[in-house]
């Protein structure tokens, strides 16, 4: 899929189609690196993620 890079104030974007954002999941937060000539987008992840989950599998086990 083609898409413009459009002018956004003083920076510059693409705009992202529905399909493609429900297809992977992204959120509204998303960490953003540059590899050569390519530009990766993906979910933001926090520190301590998932630990609330794996606490509560812990405290059931004991």
């Amino acid at each position: 899929m083609k898409a413009k890079i459009i002018k956004i104030g003083n920076s510059q974007g693409v705009r992202i189609p529905k399909l493609i954002l429900e297809q992977t999941g992204l959120g509204e937060e998303v960490e953003i690196e540059a590899d050569d000539d390519r530009i990766i987008i993906k979910s933001a992840t926090y520190p301590r993620q998932g630990w609330d989950d794996a606490f509560e599998s812990y405290v059931y086990k004991c």
